[in-house]
């Protein structure tokens, strides 16, 4: 088993595909983070909505996980190439070949891709908070707030982008074709299910769904506000655990049912 993880990690630290994410995932994260501390400013009590003023804590917090949707599109998209890749480029048969164990290859490309994600993350986390203390400071802001609420947002955010990647690997089973994936992928989860989440919540029929989506789970385990469809009314949503129990489900879901899928497939 310890040589199935190292070769697959291996096959993602020896390629282009680790720098050619690390960068943008760099930048993404510093820049992004910077203009929101920058341009945002903690939001004012509302007593007619019974929502309290925003603590700096808070503050910082949504500063540094702004652009969090970002790094986890990118993550997933890494699963998605991870497994994408050997079925595009045939490579998928001297895998099995060389580890006949269809069970244990997955296996390894799970703890392979937890790990690669955890990078990232590590890399998101370090340019977020590089640039965002930066200018919080400069403005005077607190840049860690009370506690360890801040540090705890932080060391989710590594679980966030490592199971989005596992959810980038299950859906590279389910759809074979790498571009097709991608591109499903992404607008699923940039564009459909945000969109589709933010409706629900507006409704009161709805509420208590869309708190289940993969975005607001997400936003629910790094304490980010959740909204309806025109940005202005608190939803209910999950506790930070029970979000990262719902991305996991998520998560082990689609990895389960693509491991599933790969010890049937036939392969050329």
């Amino acid at each position: 088993m310890g040589a199935a993880i190292r070769s697959e990690l291996r096959k993602i630290f020896t390629t282009r595909l680790w720098w050619g994410m690390a960068i943008p995932i760099v930048l993404l994260a510093a820049g992004v983070t910077a203009l929101l501390a920058a341009t945002s400013e903690p939001e004012k009590a509302n007593p007619d909505l019974g929502v309290p003023a925003m603590s700096q804590t808070q503050f910082a917090i949504n500063t540094y996980t702004g652009a969090v949707g970002l790094g986890y599109l990118l993550t997933m998209c890494v699963g998605i190439v991870a497994i994408g890749s050997e079925y595009r480029h045939q490579t998928i048969t001297s895998t099995f070949l060389a580890v006949p164990h269809r069970t244990r290859v997955m296996a390894a490309k799970v703890v392979a891709l937890l790990v690669t994600g955890a990078f990232y993350g590590l890399l998101f986390v370090v340019a977020a908070v590089a640039a965002g203390a930066a200018v919080l400071s400069s403005r005077g802001l607190s840049t860690f707030g009370e506690g360890f609420a801040v540090p705890r947002a932080l060391l989710l955010m590594l679980l966030v982008l490592g199971l989005w990647a596992l959810i980038g690997l299950g859906a590279g089973i389910l759809i074979p074709n790498q571009v097709a994936a991608l591109m499903i992928m992404v607008g699923i989860a940039w564009i459909l299910e945000p969109i589709l989440g933010g409706v629900l919540a507006s409704q009161d029929w709805g509420e208590g769904v869309s708190k289940f989506f993969p975005s607001r789970a997400t936003q629910a385990m790094l304490s980010q506000q959740s909204t309806g469809i025109n940005d202005s009314v608190p939803v209910e949503r999950l506790s930070w655990p029970a979000g990262a129990l719902v991305l996991l489900a998520y998560s082990a879901l689609l990895a389960g049912i693509g491991t599933w899928l790969t010890t049937r497939r036939d392969v050329s």
